[in-house]
């Protein structure tokens, strides 16, 4: 009686292909096209996935996701801002307002119709006899003004900084910590503009989150050692001009600081056993505070 001659295996998901690599995992057959490199050796797809569905995902120190590294949060932040300024752009019919502002065909600073719609506004009567501002109702002023530009170098200056400082900290942070960072920094920033301006000022820029920003790169790179001489410099820069410069927001500045350091201190000291925990809570009494200072001052100016 003759023995049948041995079959060549095929692949398991491409049964018409021959072929004589095996899965590492799973030791079944696969072709060139269903091979998956693996540390040692290739892997079937089905293994592949599974792998990945029981593989803890990787956390940096702080418990950002790797999606972080992509810098998705700060390039939307950036979009969202030159997409507004090109409204704010085409809603001024003002010859001179060209480019969102005031001066140099409107590159330097000045109001639209938008940034006065959504800037930082405590309290004013305005030429129609009708009266606006946070103290009034519009809340949403204290987010707004974070997204608005006074002319395209006020946009560009804040945008670059956003980028040079975004991406880091996205990338260490992870997008959902640094989104918050920002948004919170932004906020306080405006609310100590409400707080501790004139009633009838009206401010906007992203240079209230983007300080708070500043303040959390140097607490972030002090938690993980490192050398912090190079931030130092360019806060204390940045710092000279709010003081320096005419028309800048002093208490907007100090104010996205102060509360940008305070966020970052409670990320970057949470305790890595509940970590998530003390920072959700953390970020959520920062938010409160500001709420309440803000309702102080509207009951103030309305007093």
């Amino acid at each position: 009686m003759s023995e049948s001659p041995p079959t060549t295996p095929v692949c398991y998901r491409h049964p018409s292909r021959e072929t004589y690599i095996r899965c590492t995992r799973c030791e079944r057959p696969i072709c060139p096209e269903c091979m998956r490199d693996a540390s040692v050796g290739h892997q079937c797809p089905e293994c592949v996935a599974e792998g990945r569905r029981t593989q803890r995902p990787v956390r940096t120190v702080f418990g950002g996701g790797a999606a972080g590294r992509a810098g998705y949060v700060t390039k939307a932040i950036i979009a969202v801002n030159v997409v507004l300024m090109l409204l704010s752009i085409a809603l001024d019919s003002g010859g001179d307002a060209a480019a969102g502002g005031r001066g140099f065909g409107g590159l330097l600073g000045g109001s639209t119709p938008l940034t006065t719609w959504g800037s930082v506004l405590g309290l004013a009567l305005f030429p129609d006899f009708t009266v606006h501002g946070i103290a009034n109702g519009e809340y949403y002023r204290l987010i707004t003004a974070m997204f608005l530009h006074y002319g395209l170098i006020h946009l560009l200056m804040n945008m670059w900084a956003l980028w040079v400082l975004g991406r880091s900290l996205e990338a260490t942070l992870g997008p959902v910590r640094f989104l918050a960072l920002y948004l919170v920094a932004g906020l306080g920033g405006n609310v100590a503009a409400y707080v501790f301006t004139a009633p009838n000022s009206q401010t906007a820029g992203a240079s209230t989150a983007v300080f708070g920003l500043f303040a959390a790169l140097f607490i972030i790179m002090r938690r993980l050692g490192r050398d912090t001489s190079s931030v130092i410099p360019i806060l204390v820069i940045n710092l000279v001009f709010t003081f320096a410069v005419p028309g800048i927001s002093i208490a907007g500045h100090l104010g996205g600081l102060v509360f940008g350091a305070i966020v970052a201190l409670v990320m970057a000291y949470a305790p890595r056993s509940r970590r998530a925990l003390v920072q959700t809570v953390g970020t959520a009494i920062v938010v409160i505070g500001l709420i309440v200072a803000t309702l102080v001052r509207t009951v103030f100016l309305l007093g």
